[in-house]
């Protein structure tokens, strides 16, 4: 198992990795809006924190050599399942390649963030 660092992405706020390599495939931790330039959640709205997010996993993908195209599985959190819609919209311009995915909306996430995406890719 490889580790996976980038400072274009934000740094992991505990004991895990912003990704792993290993078989063939990378597996990032769930990433949220955090500006990996200031560290602080800039972002606000759905559509805005879905973007950082997905820069977010496209810095970190694209340090483990692969990228937000060769995503084979997605896992999303909503803290609001009422932004469903809004966070397809944004999502799916990053996720072209249509990967599966599981998304479900749960009670609070990190940071008091509306979205966190985890994505199993290809190397």
């Amino acid at each position: 198992m490889e580790k996976v660092y980038t400072k274009n992405a934000p740094d992991a706020i505990g004991p895990y990795s912003q990704a792993v390599k290993v078989g063939g495939l990378v597996f990032t931790s769930g990433q949220i809006a955090i500006n990996p330039a200031t560290g602080n959640v800039e972002a606000e709205g759905i559509e805005a924190q879905t973007k950082q997010v997905c820069e977010n996993l496209k810095a970190v993908l694209a340090e483990a050599g692969t990228s937000i195209e060769k995503a084979v599985k997605t896992v999303c959190f909503l803290d609001d399942m009422n932004d469903f819609a809004a966070f397809n919209q944004v999502y799916g311009e990053y996720f072209t390649n249509k990967p599966a995915r599981s998304c479900v909306e749960v009670s609070k996430l990190p940071k008091g963030v509306k979205v966190e995406v985890e994505v199993i890719a290809e190397l």
